[in-house]
């Protein structure tokens, strides 16, 4: 059996298990909603597209939409909120399902009692990101440039608790600058819009295709992605362990979420989107957010 009948068997078997017989009611019978919880235009963002690009075929209407806010929060609780039917899907990170619902007093879900795990799709890891202004053309003179102008610098990321957050707070105490300040946006692409322009100095968003382009254009510097091994995209870009930050470690995990009460979801979901797939044309698409070789 090839994987695209083994990705046909998949989507039978969800269908199967949705609780009416398949005769009455057919799956899907509406739309599918992907709810992607950041901004568009950044990492989980477009992967997230990619996914519904794929599924399409298989599924008919599949509709991505964007709920940032919160650092992911307002699109997660939509999703959690949701009838488990197999009709709306989060996706989902790092963020979202571990580290906002662990800082908040008060999360609006519970990531493990809210939400069944269809599965995990590629690992995007941070970056460390300066404008070209920005007199520091590797991380040591970033580093020095931070310690040399205190209170100077600024950082962006997706959103107060998301990883982009950490990952830059991570930075400034491994480099012993604490007086480096925090600008959170609604998800990456906004920041790193504001970064283009010169808004803001310096940014930790997750690599993704558009940041990318913008280093290649001479828009922006990527100094560092922050991971244990060079990105495929990019085996041009070193790593901040290379740079001498051996603690510099922070990546997203992008993956697929139901809501609780979905009756066997991963049976149907865990071959909808193989990257490796030959002639699927999406490769190098998502090659770009993963982090090692």
């Amino acid at each position: 059996m090839n994987r695209r009948d083994v990705l046909a068997a998949g989507v039978a078997a969800l269908a199967a298990a949705m609780g009416a017989p398949r005769a009455a009611r057919a799956y899907p019978d509406r739309a599918v909603r992907l709810v992607v919880p950041f901004s568009p235009g950044g990492a989980t963002d477009v992967v997230g597209r990619l996914w519904a690009e794929k599924m399409k075929p298989l599924l008919g209407t599949v509709v991505t939409e964007n709920r940032g806010g919160g650092g992911g929060v307002t699109g997660a609780a939509e999703v959690a909120r949701a009838q488990p039917d197999g009709h709306t899907f989060l996706f989902g990170n790092t963020s979202t399902q571990v580290l906002i619902p662990a800082i908040m007093s008060h999360p609006p879900y519970d990531p493990l009692k809210d939400f069944v795990g269809v599965y995990i799709l590629c690992m995007a890891p941070t970056s460390i990101v300066v404008h070209e202004s920005v007199p520091a053309h590797d991380l040591r003179e970033l580093i020095a440039y931070a310690k040399a102008n205190p209170g100077k610098l600024s950082y962006g990321s997706a959103g107060a608790g998301t990883l982009t957050n950490l990952a830059g707070e991570l930075f400034k105490q491994l480099i012993g600058a604490p007086d480096i300040v925090h600008i959170p946006y609604k998800g990456s692409a906004p920041g790193v819009a504001d970064l283009a322009s010169g808004h803001i100095p310096m940014m930790t968003p997750n690599v993704g295709g558009p940041l990318l382009e913008l280093h290649r254009a001479g828009k922006v510097r990527i100094l560092a992605v922050n991971a244990t091994a060079r990105i495929k995209a990019a085996p041009d870009i070193p790593t901040a362990i290379e740079a001498g930050l051996p603690g510099m470690i922070a990546g997203n995990l992008n993956g697929l979420f139901a809501p609780a009460g979905v009756p066997d979801v991963r049976r149907g979901g865990a071959p909808a989107l193989d990257p490796d797939h030959e002639g699927d044309g999406i490769q190098d698409g998502v090659r770009i957010w993963r982090a090692f070789p």
